[in-house]
């Protein structure tokens, strides 16, 4: 795949993975290798800084050959998810972060109202947000003023598997920030959706579910990584635009003439 560039770090893999669901944490090295994503996102809860129990798996993480990329998964205001960033700075030393301020339990649909307003507090902190949030241009636009280098639009709800539910909104929001990268984050379910979303032009995306909770995690996260780079050399080869009318592949001229 070709290398890219977030909040002035490169990166070679276009595919990021989550890290929890899986059988174990040997199925969980084996598929991040398999996948050859340089970026781990990993959730922090609260209770972690006060029983240690998450540093043994936090130490774990921090070994491997990759980027860390701390999640504020489960927050649901402004100030859980700014107390959770600091403890993610704290405990992984990094001011990477994937933000999530959830508005909705059943749908999990991010509060881009609190998130814009969690990212400005941030942002002045110096953390480098990736915020979760939908394919609306205006939320976008907020989210770009209030420093965010990197959007992370989903494609469908949280864990859903069911692919991009609004190509056209997806398509929109690429048009809209030519130059920001994009990283469709959620509701991804098979590889054909990876490819897909790519192919629209989109910079990356993150995956958890489809791969953890797949028969084989392994598998699944080398052909995911397969299809976002079929779908990123499909983009950059410049595909042709769909027709209403067929138009022949063989031209008429020079062809027999019966008399």
């Amino acid at each position: 795949m070709n290398g890219w560039v977030l909040y002035g770090r490169s990166v070679k893999s276009r595919l990021l993975l989550g890290t929890a669901q899986y059988p174990s944490p040997a199925i969980l090295q084996q598929a991040a290798a398999g996948s050859g994503a340089d970026i781990l996102t990993v959730s922090l809860r609260r209770e972690s800084a006060g029983s240690h129990s998450g540093q043994a798996f936090a130490q774990w993480l921090q070994a491997l050959p990759v980027q860390i990329l701390p999640n504020t998964a489960g927050c649901h205001s402004v100030k859980e998810a700014v107390t959770t960033a600091h403890m993610a700075r704290e405990l992984y030393d990094t001011t990477w972060l994937k933000l999530e301020v959830i508005a909705d339990d059943n749908s999990l649909c991010p509060d881009v109202f609190g998130l814009v307003e969690a990212c400005r507090i941030l942002v002045a902190e110096g953390f480098k947000v990736f915020p979760y949030t939908t394919a609306d241009l205006g939320v976008a636009d907020r989210l770009l003023e209030a420093g965010c280098e990197v959007l992370m639009p989903w494609a469908a709800p949280i864990g859903t598997a069911r692919g991009p539910g609004d190509l056209y909104a997806l398509r929109a929001l690429r048009a809209h920030a030519p130059g920001v990268p994009l990283i469709v984050d959620a509701g991804l379910g098979l590889p054909s959706h990876a490819a897909a979303v790519m192919e629209l032009g989109y910079d990356g995306v993150l995956l958890n579910t489809a791969v953890a909770r797949a028969g084989d995690p392994v598998a699944m996260a080398a052909a995911f990584a397969l299809a976002v780079d079929a779908g990123h050399r499909a983009w950059c080869a410049q595909p042709i635009s769909p027709r209403d009318m067929a138009v022949p592949s063989t031209p008429s001229w020079g062809l027999a003439q019966l008399a």
